[in-house]
């Protein structure tokens, strides 16, 4: 029998697809070809039907589909460690926001976003979604980098270097979409920053544009509870009851942090087939709250995993929020079972991806889908013995343990986190540089 062209075969001790029976195949191959995956099946199969041009041995590696972070500002890592243990406005307002109004530039956040996709690729991450400005700058460090991301036209009602107003953001935002909507990798979503930095008139301008151009609506929402008790003081509505009068609420809206909720908010939220961003690590930073995801979830709401940005983390490393994802879900309900490590690594996987609307694309290793991939090295003695490779992946094993990153089926991260796309050397420097500059 003649064997089929492959680009790439993937060899692995446990491929774990991330699909509706949680299957963990052991001794499986992943074929690619052309950036999709061709199949998913036996090694002894693989070698029958594929002549592959490569093929990679990962004799002690657990195979996941790439990791999908569902919130960040890749460009705020120049500011990491910049302003910590401060609360939230304290943060925005007396450190952050006055940073930015002296450095935000093109170069900024070119650099910046360069330097946290070089963290996310390392760290097993394929998929980003961004907010920040500049969004043509973020766009080619995200191209030059080899990572897939949804890039957000940020909106706000006040002034930064950036833009002057609402109208200016969305120009500006719509702008960028256009010129790069036919890149593989790079897809816009709507992006008001959060209910209270934007009036009724820029949030109901961001609902029908995103319906418009059928594209996620990506926002911060009731990540404290300041921002409810001054949004029923102003508004006398909840911000989420406030937007969905104003239409934002819908099948791609994206609510980030959503810490405090009750059950009508909830209910607000599941009825409206939206989806929510956890954010563990940040929310305990700031000590915004604990997230209620149990709850989303089991009221049918989409809850993916974010990082935030690193000026509030201070690390863009899922592995850190799978596992403090699911510790804080026990803690908080009193129940061991809660979030169990299935239920998180779909979090950070297909469940991210279907909050993006990408999930006919990426987050989980089906025939037919990019080849977004991660392999997990779990020979060492950290994670010895192996009874469970999905519960090693989020309790036992971290970013240090990957070894291959592959994006649309192009290896983009070899041999233990060597990028291949970016000299580090290079961007130690220019970390260095900026650093120079906001601290002067």
């Amino acid at each position: 029998m003649q064997r089929e062209p492959a680009d790439l075969i993937v060899n692995a001790r446990w491929v774990i697809p991330v699909d509706a029976d949680d299957s963990v195949f052991e001794h499986h191959a992943v074929a690619v070809r052309d950036g999709r995956i061709l199949a998913v099946l036996p090694q002894e199969a693989a070698r029958a039907c594929y002549a592959p041009a490569e093929t990679i041995e990962l004799a002690d590696h657990a195979l996941i589909p790439g990791l999908v972070n569902a919130h960040t500002h890749a460009a705020m890592s120049l500011m990491r460690g910049i302003a910590d243990d401060l609360p939230l406005m304290r943060w925005l307002q007396e450190a952050i926001w006055p940073t930015e109004g002296r450095h935000v530039s093109e170069s900024f956040v070119r650099d910046g976003t360069l330097l946290a996709a070089a963290e996310m690729l390392a760290s097993g991450t394929t998929t980003c979604n961004d907010m920040y400005f500049h969004p043509d700058a973020a766009a080619e460090a995200f191209d030059e980098a080899g990572i897939r991301a949804v890039i957000g036209v940020t909106v706000l009602d006040f002034p930064t270097p950036y833009a002057a107003s609402a109208d200016e953001y969305f120009r500006k935002g719509l702008e960028a979409r256009d010129r790069w909507r036919r890149h593989p990798l790079i897809e816009f979503s709507i992006a008001p920053h959060a209910p209270y930095t934007a009036s009724d008139e820029t949030l109901a301008r961001a609902a029908s544009l995103a319906a418009e151009l059928d594209c996620g609506l990506h926002i911060h929402v009731h990540e404290t509870a300041t921002e409810i008790e001054e949004s029923l003081a102003r508004h006398r509505a909840r911000p989420l009851a406030r937007l969905a009068g104003l239409g934002l609420l819908g099948r791609g809206f994206i609510g980030v942090h959503a810490v405090h909720l009750d059950d009508t908010d909830i209910e607000l939220l599941a009825r409206n087939a939206c989806s929510t961003v956890h954010c563990p690590a940040s929310n305990m930073k700031l000590a915004s709250g604990i997230a209620p995801v149990t709850a989303l979830r089991r009221a049918g709401v989409t809850v993916a995993l974010g990082t935030d940005g690193a000026a509030s983390n201070n690390r863009l490393d899922l592995f850190a929020e799978m596992r403090q994802a699911a510790l804080l879900a026990k803690v908080h309900t009193g129940d061991a079972a809660a979030l169990a490590a299935r239920e998180v690594l779909r979090m950070a996987t297909l469940d991210g991806a279907r909050a993006l609307g990408l999930d006919d694309r990426v987050g989980s290793i089906e025939a037919g889908k990019c080849a977004d991939l991660c392999a997990v090295d779990l020979s060492g003695i950290a994670t010895q013995p192996c009874y469970d490779p999905v519960s090693h992946l989020v309790y036992a094993a971290g970013r240090e343990q990957v070894s291959h990153v592959w994006v649309n089926g192009r290896c983009r991260v070899a041999n233990g986190s060597r990028l291949l796309q970016r000299n580090d050397t290079e961007l130690m420097t220019t970390a260095r540089m900026w650093q120079s500059r906001l601290k002067s």
